[in-house]
Order: C-alpha cells, then structure tokens, then sequence
C-alpha cells in the first residue's frame, strides 16, 4: 500500500462501509467489469494511474480525490461509492466553506494530518474540482465499478452551449514585444547575470514558439527536434499522452543554437541525444523540473514588471498575474491574429475538439468593440432624449 497514490491519506484499511466493498452505487454483479479494483481507494488509484506520464495533471487530481475522499469517510460517513446527488450538492457547499481545520496553518503540508486547503474555494476552483471528480466518476462508471455518477444530474450551466468563450490569459502582441526588449536589457556584467540572462531569454522564446506546456517544455530533449523536407519540427508528447509535431521557425532554431553555444554545446541538435531542450542550472545537462520553468517565467515576467510600471502600470499588472500557461495561450492568440488557420493551430495545441481552439479567436470580438464605440463616438454624448427620458 505505500506505493499506492492515496496511501497517505488513508493509512490503514477502512471498514467495508467506508471502503466502498459494499457502496450503494456500485454496479450489479451482472456488469461486464474492466477493473479489478473491489474497493474505493484501489478503485481511484487506478484512474490516477492513468496520469503517471502527466506529472501536473497527476498531482491536481490526486488532490481533488483525497479531498473527496477524506470528507466521504471522515465528516459524511459514506463510501465514496455510495455519494448520492445531495452529496455532491453539500460537497460543492463544504468547497466554498471548509472547515478551520482543514485549513490550518499549522498543520503539515504532507502527510495524514495535513492541511488540505488553505481556504475557501473561488467559483472557478470549485468548477473546476469538480469537472475532475465528474471526471473519475465517469472513469468508474465506463470500467463497470459503478452503477451511476450523481454528477449526471448537474444542470448545465448558462453558456456552456451556443456561447462561444474567449480566453482572456494571453498577453497582448504589444505587451508581448516589451517583454522581449526589457529582458535585453539585464544587466550581464557577471557570469551568474549572463546565465540568467540566456536561460530566460531561450525560455521564454520556446515557450511562446512552440506553445509548450511548462511540463512539456521540461521533458523535451534534443532528439524530439526532428528536421524533414527542409523543416524543422519538435515532437511532444503531451497532456493525455496525446502526441504531435509542433513547427519550429529558423528562427527559433538560430536562439536554440545561441543558447547551446553559450554552455559549450554544439549548436545543431543530436537526433539520438538526450540533452535536455531547458538545461539545468548553469547549463548542466539535467533537465529542469516542470516546477523550475514555471518560476523561471515568474521571475523573468516580475522583473520586467517592475522595470516597466512606471511607464505602463497596467501591463505590468498584468505581468505579475502571467505565468507559463498565459505564454501558451499568448501563442495561440498571436497564430489567430496573425491570420493562421484554426485548424493549424488546433494540431499546434494538440487540442482534441476544435472547439477548444476557437476560444483564441478574438477578431470578431474586436470588430464588435470597435463598430460600437466607433458609432458612440459620433453620436451625442447627452443619455437623455429632448423629453428628459433615458
């Protein structure tokens, strides 16, 4: 059990009524089972599992499944195989106001007696767990384990059908071009400010290239960079296992061999190397964590920040909210901007449906925006008619 996913959260065996042996919702013997699993925590280690090859997506769903877990066993006393509708309604409910307990300071951050929630959750927070626990639940649902999920019978929510969203993390072509001129202008007067300055300077341009998840970025290595038909592109595995071949510009190759050249490589890719495509730490050939890109770009995008406030506080807002994600997001809007094909930036994303990929489409927003305030700007500016009625 010490190797299992939730094995600290649940240390020792629970009795068949909060094991889920016996959950109420579990599927009549006459199913057709795909799992061996026989009770819950065996159950959603195995939908974890699912993940090991997507190390951010792992840890986020374990969360949501231990959390589930421990309020199931521990403050409802059920199974999690024997949540019913009104279960979940209260789970949404205990989201926005967990108890003081599970959100202490004091408590560890690993472990059986840890904190698991460092307050209430916001709208988006609890849509989102629970969007992941739908998700399991329907994982159990499709193995034959459970007869039913109680998230089913979640009404749909205003606009999720036939309103189109926009993404609104992204960056701004403009924004996006100081980003790049502030970072040429780091101090490099020591061996330490040049290394920082190259490794945020080749980070920041694959990421935004490339479109690469902070993940992604971390487990690239040199042989992903293959060169056909007189074209280079990088093959990435991704979220969900899902593969695919992202273009890579002259351009970008020409940073990727400033940035090889600066630690003593060689400038072209080896096509059976292992060379990490974001060295470590001064330019050492294990790669960085996924963690250690992620607070390379903090770092990079505070700092332009504080050195652009003075001239333009609300990019520089902006700037601190940004992380790797929004440069991913920031590539696709500038594809669509620039004219691309959704379709080709659907098979850049790697994106399933492309319905996921229109929400980086934003020209017909912008269009709306200035056919109306162009019309307001010719028209009066008094809101009320000659008879005094608005």
């Amino acid at each position: 059990m010490s190797d299992h996913p939730l094995s600290t959260v649940v240390p020792q065996a629970l009795p068949p009524t909060l094991s889920g042996i016996v959950g109420t919702n579990r599927a009549s013997t006459g199913v057709t089972r795909q799992i061996e699993a026989n009770d819950d925590v065996a159950a959603i280690g195995l939908w974890l599992a699912e993940y090991h090859s997507s190390p951010h997506t792992f840890r986020s769903y374990r969360k949501e499944a231990e959390r589930l877990l421990l309020w199931a066993t521990q403050l409802r006393g059920k199974a999690v195989s024997s949540l019913m509708r009104e279960d979940v309604l209260a789970y949404e409910a205990f989201l926005a106001a967990p108890l003081p307990t599970w959100c202490d300071d004091a408590l560890a951050r690993h472990g059986y007696h840890r904190r698991l929630f460092t307050g209430p959750l916001s709208d988006r927070s609890r849509r989102q767990a629970l969007g992941i626990l739908a998700g399991l639940f329907n994982y159990l649902v499709r193995a034959g384990y459970l007869a039913g999920t109680p998230f089913a019978l979640q009404p749909r929510r205003r606009g999720a059908r036939g309103t189109r969203r926009t993404i609104e993390r992204y960056l701004e072509r403009a924004l996006w071009q100081d980003v790049l001129a502030k970072v040429e202008q780091w101090p490099q007067t020591s061996p330490r400010e040049k290394q920082r300055y190259e490794r945020a300077r080749w980070v920041l341009r694959v990421l935004y290239e490339t479109a690469l998840r902070a993940t992604e970025a971390a487990q690239a290595n040199e042989g992903d960079l293959r060169h056909r038909r007189g074209r280079w592109w990088l093959h990435v595995t991704g979220k969900g296992g899902v593969e695919g071949d992202v273009p890579v510009s002259d351009a970008l190759m020409a940073d990727f061999a400033r940035y090889r050249t600066f630690y003593g490589l060689l400038p072209t890719p080896n096509s059976n190397g292992r060379c990490p495509l974001i060295l470590g730490i001064a330019g050492r050939t294990t790669p960085l964590t996924a963690t250690a890109v992620y607070l390379v770009v903090k770092d990079a995008l505070v700092r332009v920040a504080d050195a652009l406030e003075p001239a333009d506080p609300v990019g520089a807002a902006r700037l601190r909210q940004a992380s790797t994600h929004w440069l991913r997001h920031t590539a696709a809007t500038h594809q669509a901007e620039a004219g691309n094909p959704v379709h080709h930036i659907q098979h850049n994303l790697r994106h399933s449906s492309i319905a996921t990929t229109s929400i980086y489409l934003h020209a017909e927003e912008d269009a709306r925006h200035a056919s109306t305030t162009k019309a307001h700007a010719g028209a009066s500016h008094d809101p009320y008619d000659k008879d005094g009625t608005a």
